[in-house]
């Protein structure tokens, strides 16, 4: 691919995550609020080519954006306890911001970070806590109406409604992955709800390429690795991404050892 991707939000953990693994895939354009220390940056990535800039800033997101042939859009306050003023600028201004500036700029591709916390509220007193067990049947599979748990979720919720507008009327093509629990070399320990909506650092890095290289018009899908125990459905990830994750939670124990090492 000859023309960069953008990765905004590039030095939180799933920028990490994605930069850890696929740091040499692609000609990387990054953008943080912040200045990023030289490890988290690949070494394949010129400083030319990284952008300390607000995703609120007009000027410096079409600058960032020009000549971009997909975007990962991950920046935002991601705090489950935000408050309205910041998610309203950081989550909600900001990302229609990034979409405004990618249709004006031609972009292909928009891979919008959502996140569990958009449908959080489908875990009722009455399902939980069978609906994290393998048992259980209830799923979600990104085809039912957003339904947050907090205000930050009411933000990816907008956020995946600006990517339909985005799409329907401009063309761009949209994928909204609502992230589960994102942890690096285990599953969350001794926390079953995040064991069954674990996300491991490598499956994250998959997932986003799988945004970058399939065709697809507007899909809403979920982040999660192949675990045994979940109620996301990662169907559509695979049908429509080629998405094929490797690690599951099932193959460590409750307190987050791996099951061979036991």
């Amino acid at each position: 691919m000859d023309q960069p991707v953008l990765l905004t939000g590039a030095g939180g953990r799933v920028g990490q995550a994605i930069l850890g693994h696929i740091g040499d895939a692609y000609d990387w354009r990054l953008l943080d609020r912040e200045p990023l220390p030289d490890e988290k940056i690949p070494a394949s990535v010129d400083r030319t080519d990284v952008y300390v800039a607000d995703i609120t800033d007009e000027t410096a997101v079409k600058n960032a954006m020009e000549g971009v042939y997909a975007v990962i859009h991950l920046a935002g306050d991601p705090r489950p306890e935000a408050p309205w003023d910041s998610v309203l600028r950081n989550n909600i201004d900001g990302t229609q911001k990034m979409f405004e500036a990618a249709v004006e700029a031609g972009v292909e591709k928009f891979a919008f970070a959502s996140s569990n916390h958009a449908v959080g509220a489908y875990e009722t007193e009455e399902r939980t806590p069978d609906m994290y067990r393998s048992h259980h049947e209830f799923r979600l599979d990104g085809s039912e109406l957003p339904r947050p748990s907090n205000l930050y979720g009411v933000s990816k919720a907008t956020g995946e409604t600006l990517g339909r507008y985005y799409h329907d009327h401009y063309g761009i093509s949209v994928v909204n992955v609502r992230i589960g629990n994102l942890t690096q070399h285990h599953p969350p320990r001794e926390y079953e709800r995040g064991q069954a909506m674990w996300l491991s650092y490598r499956d994250c890095a998959h997932l986003f390429e799988c945004c970058v290289e399939a065709d697809y018009e507007f899909e809403i899908v979920y982040g999660i690795s192949n675990n045994d125990r979940k109620y996301y459905s990662i169907d559509r990830a695979r049908e429509v991404l080629g998405y094929d994750p490797i690690d599951n939670s099932a193959e460590y124990t409750f307190e987050g050892e791996p099951l061979d090492e036991a």
